[in-house]
């Protein structure tokens, strides 16, 4: 499955026009670094809702003795955390550092809540993967340092799958074979996929949701090329392959049971896993992703986080540096492995020790091995852009009754609802928007 729309280089020479932007550079907030004019050292204050970063900021500390990290964990992104981060800028009295979602950081820049430090960042782009750098970046402006990376790999039940003699499928149409085999079987192929997990099946075709054409924002998901991937999963849907929805309980003790023989996700679901399914220990294996198309070799990405610079930060200098240390440390980015179970973003990181023992849920499988082949194969035609809360949102509510096949609803029609409901709010912003 191939893609024409325009690709994230494409988007990158007009984005900023197209957005409206009113963020302030880093010039207007401050230069310079370490100490302040007291002697005392400069205090960064650091948000983030993942695990880890208070051992990670313990680490920074220790290390340092002209910048010191003030950390407060804080509510995830969309169950308050970006509400506490907006209204603070608004305020002005935000930390200097925030974690904030790739998805979200457009919408960050249109509002203005975000420091561009593309002047501090851009020499240590090499040290960060290429998913990850351009998780930070929106047109050609660097906005803060990666921090993870959500690479797509198929985690499937190894004990059903050689129970019922089925080999790992390396193609989406030898997935969808699995799972016929597998209702025979009287069990479902996976469970439901409703907003952000759903992405990654249309980033790995090269089917974007944003595009920018004619200065101005052109909101993308039901595409010819989005169309195509609805339809595979509707065909999913139809053929009652499906199983429960994603993150309940039914859903859980499918993956513990073995009724659901398939997640196909971020690298970050491995903790999810083993969470969820701890009964299952030692049948699950971890696979690359089916490909749209024999010979093909790419995947899609779903979550990753930065610590963005805000505005309004006295020092933005100092921020980049402290918000790089925090991601390529390597103390800092294993109390973010332990912590949160993140797969990192930076090319240290990835060397980790952590990352390179068997798992005993995975039956000893070394499965960051997988991981790190994935992150060097995600598709570069995808950007996110403004409105990603209400795209998902919208998309999450209308895929839960394709699911539920209530009243005909269908992917496609999910996609439609989510592009409509997106260029609707953009145009009240004043932003740009193509009919």
């Amino acid at each position: 499955m191939k893609s024409s729309i325009v690709r994230s280089a494409g988007v990158a020479s007009v984005v900023t026009l197209a957005l409206g932007l009113s963020a302030c550079s880093s010039s207007d907030e401050g230069s310079g670094s370490g100490s302040d004019a007291s002697g005392e050292p400069t205090t960064i204050q650091l948000w983030t809702w993942a695990a880890g970063f208070d051992k990670a900021a313990e680490a920074f500390n220790a290390a340092h003795d002209d910048v010191q990290v003030e950390y407060t964990q804080i509510e995830a992104g969309n169950k308050g955390g970006y509400d506490k981060i907006r209204n603070s800028v608004a305020a002005g009295n935000a930390p200097c550092l925030a974690q904030v979602g790739y998805e979200t950081l457009p919408s960050f820049v249109s509002e203005g809540n975000v420091v561009d430090v593309t002047e501090f960042a851009a020499p240590d782009e090499d040290a960060y993967t290429p998913a990850g750098w351009a998780g930070v970046t929106v047109g050609d402006k660097v906005y803060g340092a990666p921090q993870d990376q959500g690479p797509m790999v198929l985690f499937y039940n190894k004990a059903v799958f050689e129970a019922n003699g089925i080999e790992v499928p390396t193609t989406w149409a030898e997935y969808q074979a699995a799972g016929e085999q597998l209702k025979a079987a009287g069990v479902k192929l996976t469970g439901t996929y409703e907003d952000y997990d759903y992405t990654g099946f249309a980033w790995q075709a090269g089917a974007p949701w944003y595009a920018v054409e004619d200065d101005a924002w052109s909101i993308t998901p039901d595409s010819p090329e989005n169309l195509e991937v609805a339809a595979y999963w509707q065909g999913l849907i139809d053929a009652d392959l499906i199983g429960a929805n994603i993150w309940s309980d039914d859903w859980s003790a499918g993956l513990g049971d073995g009724s659901i023989a398939t997640i196909v996700g971020a690298a970050w679901f491995a903790g999810i896993l083993k969470d969820s399914a701890a009964a299952a220990a030692g049948d699950w294996a971890v696979a690359e992703l089916p490909q749209w198309e024999e010979g093909d070799d790419l995947t899609g990405n779903v979550g990753g986080s930065l610590s963005a610079v805000l505005k309004g930060c006295d020092d933005p200098q100092a921020a980049w540096e402290v918000a790089h240390w925090l991601s390529t440390d390597p103390a800092a980015v294993d109390a973010q492995i332990e912590g949160a179970g993140i797969y990192p973003a930076s090319v240290a990181g990835l060397e980790s020790e952590l990352l390179t023992s068997g798992d005993d849920f995975f039956g000893g499988q070394v499965i960051a091995e997988v991981f790190k082949s994935a992150s060097g194969k995600v598709n570069p035609d995808w950007a996110w852009g403004p409105g990603v809360s209400t795209l998902v949102g919208t998309l999450a509510t209308n895929m839960q009754k394709a699911y539920a096949k209530d009243s005909g609803a269908t992917v496609a029609a999910a996609l439609t609802a989510a592009g409509e409901a997106t260029a609707a709010e953009l145009s009240q912003q004043g932003i740009a928007v193509n009919e």
